[in-house]
């Protein structure tokens, strides 16, 4: 079943649940999908709806940093539930033992040895982590890597 599908199905639960919150969320993941197949006139496969779904929690999250700096909890935690909804569509998040050993194979494969190859490393790495794992996080790791 492809991520679409388990949007579409998942959708309808909440409908004959009548979990609102749920509904909004899932429909607005689909809004969001559907947008982007509409302006690039193109039928999107599983790994470019993960990366709106990533993109969709990114935005939750700075979103509800501003709402905590703001003292508004209230709209905070609508974005926190409303993350917890879109993170149940994500695949299983890496651990970091696993994530270094992704970078080790990465940099091993491309040869990479200084910072100038880092985009390399990144290349290979950016489709087996999508939506597992901070972009931003490992971004750090291979320079740390590539540094020592």
């Amino acid at each position: 079943m492809t991520l679409k599908e388990q949007l579409t199905d998942q959708m309808k639960v909440s409908m004959r649940n009548k979990d609102k919150l749920r509904l909004k969320t899932i429909r607005m993941g689909q809004a969001a999908i559907k947008q982007r197949e509409i302006d690039e006139q193109i039928t999107l496969d599983d790994d470019a709806v993960l990366a709106i779904l990533v993109k969709m929690v990114k935005q939750r999250r700075d979103a509800a940093q501003q709402f905590i700096e703001a003292d508004r909890k209230d709209l905070a935690d609508i974005e926190e539930q409303e993350i917890t909804v879109i993170e149940e569509f994500l695949p299983k998040p890496l651990t970091s033992d696993e994530i270094d050993a992704l970078i080790k194979a990465a940099i091993e494969k491309s040869g990479a040895s200084s910072m100038q190859e880092m985009g390399k490393v990144m290349g290979l790495l950016k489709p087996q982590v999508q939506g597992r794992a901070d972009l931003g996080k490992i971004s750090g790791l291979i320079k740390a890597a590539l540094n020592s």
